[in-house]
């Protein structure tokens, strides 16, 4: 039985790592390097090395033996994810900042989506509302990016929601029970063998490198971690709940930092997302029987 103290401090880690998380639109915007690949190695480079040493704390001698267990399915998760980071870079660099986290945030729907057409798992009506809803929203935002040549980054950052569903999908399939952080920390390694190739001379130099240490530790690598120990804490639907605040709090901080303006597209697509999202979680909370914090186990 989990107490209201320990919902509560699952609730403040999950914000901690949405507040991580929204960092990378205003950090990836204020670097003077523009180069997505070799943005993409550094920050997949300084997130594995802050894993391994979280991990090498966390484990002591089991660490490599931990690495090893996430067998197969860690592999295949950490590749997806290495996609993931890849894509999420490029696509800022072809598309603003509010695009591709709007798109980002349709995850939870590809999973659906997904577990219904390779698992068989049934999909309720409500979800099925919500997921037209937001795809409407989608289909409005690429409209405009053919006209404003951010099509190509909308692409791009659909390929995340693609991944992740296929991520889920996959683990489910075969059965796996993976140890998240160890994953994280293969995905970090696989990110940068493919990158490396490609951002080759890397360029980085001066300030650049603040950002992006701030982007592996801090945005990637602590928001990964907080998300870890909070759901721990919270329901799985709450954590996605939760995790809807990174698209608004990117937004939002990219608008006011930097001074990207989310086209009226961008913004009419992105609230209905993320109604959409917030409608569904919520209506699948409700209807859960185990609601209630005593039942969380």
């Amino acid at each position: 039985m989990r107490s209201a103290a320990a919902h509560r401090l699952g609730i403040a880690l999950m914000i901690g790592a949405t507040t991580c998380w929204a960092m990378a639109g205003v950090l990836v915007r204020t670097l003077s390097l523009k180069d997505a690949w070799e943005i993409t190695f550094w920050r997949s480079l300084f997130m594995a090395i802050f894993l391994v040493v979280v991990l090498g704390i966390q484990y002591r001698g089991e660490l490599w033996a931990r690495i090893r267990d996430t067998g197969r399915a860690g592999v295949v998760s950490g590749l997806l994810w290495a996609l993931m980071y890849v894509c999420f870079i490029v696509a800022l660099s072809r598309t603003t900042v509010a695009n591709t986290l709007v798109v980002c945030s349709i995850s939870p729907f590809m999973a659906a989506l997904m577990g219904r057409v390779f698992l068989r798992e049934r999909v309720p009506l409500r979800t099925w509302v919500a997921m037209t809803v937001a795809v409407a929203g989608i289909v409005m935002m690429f409209v405009e990016g053919v006209a404003t040549e951010g099509a190509s980054g909308i692409l791009l950052a659909l390929v995340i929601p693609v991944a992740f569903g296929a991520n889920v999908v996959l683990n489910r399939k075969m059965h796996a029970r993976v140890d998240m952080v160890p994953t994280v920390f293969l995905s970090g390694v696989f990110s940068c063998l493919l990158t490396l190739p490609f951002a080759w001379p890397l360029e980085a130099a001066g300030t650049d490198f603040v950002n992006l240490v701030s982007l592996g530790v801090v945005q990637l690598g602590l928001g990964c971690l907080l998300m870890v120990i909070a759901s721990r804490h919270l329901l799985a639907a709450e954590v996605g709940l939760l995790a809807e605040l990174e698209t608004v709090l990117g937004v939002a901080s990219t608008w006011a930092i930097v001074g990207e303006v989310p086209s009226r597209a961008a913004l009419i697509g992105g609230i209905a997302v993320i109604v959409a999202l917030t409608a569904d979680t919520l209506a699948g909370l409700w209807m859960r029987p185990e609601r209630g914090i005593g039942d969380r186990g």
